[in-house]
């Protein structure tokens, strides 16, 4: 819609900090913008944004605004949805983000089952930790988030929540790899590779660390469970992830995934979740549905609280 986009230049240089750059992505000149944002700024009768060398940055009257622009974007999304579905279109717009266990294996699969029934949908997807997956949420900047032992927040409401345990990860010539099933203390008589702080895997092993005497040779800490797994793929060191991120054992995969044993308590929740008192759009809210059902056929433990 036309109106709309004033807001959306507002919102453009509030994501970017400089007119230069958001004027760039825009296609307009940064004079133009410039006017836009005064205009803006004329009406509401208060700056939006602070001007400095190093940019611009959001007065507390701009962050009102553009959480307000956010927040009507996605209302006009949800009805463009809603009047699609009605005429049977199916189009729509899905935006999720995600912890990165879900990205090897199973988003991509609900994603491809999902466009064979609905191929007008797009996606897009934010691979974050779970602290930027749910300020995403609240920012409108993604539908959905599924996040591995997401903090408590009562502005976030849970669609459906799965138990997942720990999983190590090692060469299949690792000397822990002839075991069905491990212990922590296991794992501890050999170098580990361990996702950096701010992980839930990572808070739920020093969790658990924190009250035994167990511990760890951490040779290698890294955001990346693709660099993680790639280290336990030389042979060097085990490294740890949700089960969800493990592949049913395939006899050419250089790689096995041992169960950390119940005993260890090492498991948390999986949570699909939205914004609370957020209409989802109606392609988001059938992918969170179908999700939910696959969730349920693989589930291993009864669902943890959020």
């Amino acid at each position: 819609m036309r109106h709309m986009r004033i807001w959306t230049y507002v919102d453009e240089a509030a994501r970017l900090g400089s007119l230069r750059k958001a004027a760039e992505k825009l296609n307009i000149t940064p004079s133009a913008l410039q006017r836009r944002i005064r205009d803006v700024e004329e009406d509401l009768g208060t700056p939006i944004f602070e001007r400095t060398a190093q940019g611009i940055h959001l007065t507390a009257a701009g962050e009102g605004m553009v959480r307000w622009i956010r927040g009507q974007s996605a209302d006009l999304e949800r009805l463009k949805s809603q009047i699609e579905d009605m005429s049977g279109l199916r189009r729509g717009n899905v935006r999720i983000a995600c912890s990165q266990a879900l990205v090897p294996f199973f988003l991509p699969q609900e994603i491809s089952e999902f466009r064979s029934r609905f191929p007008q949908v797009r996606f897009s997807v934010e691979v974050q930790d779970h602290g930027v997956a749910l300020r995403m949420l609240r920012d409108f900047e993604s539908d959905l988030a599924i996040v591995f032992r997401p903090d408590r927040s009562p502005d976030i409401h849970p669609l459906f929540v799965l138990g997942q345990r720990l999983v190590a990860i090692m060469h299949r010539d690792h000397p822990l790899a002839e075991k069905d099933q491990l212990r922590l203390r296991d794992c501890a008589a050999y170098p580990v590779a361990l996702p950096s702080s701010g992980f839930g895997t990572r808070a739920i092993i020093d969790d658990l660390l924190a009250g035994s005497s167990t511990r760890f040779d951490v040779q290698l800490q890294s955001n990346s469970f693709e660099m993680l797994r790639n280290l336990a793929l030389s042979g060097e060191v085990v490294t740890f992830q949700a089960e969800i991120g493990a592949p049913r054992e395939d006899p050419d995969d250089e790689l096995v995934y041992r169960v950390l044993s119940d005993r260890d308590l090492a498991h948390g929740p999986l949570v699909v979740c939205q914004l609370k008192g957020r209409a989802l759009p109606v392609a988001a809210a059938k992918f969170a549905e179908q999700m939910a059902r696959s969730l349920e056929a693989i589930r291993s433990l009864p669902s943890v609280p959020a």
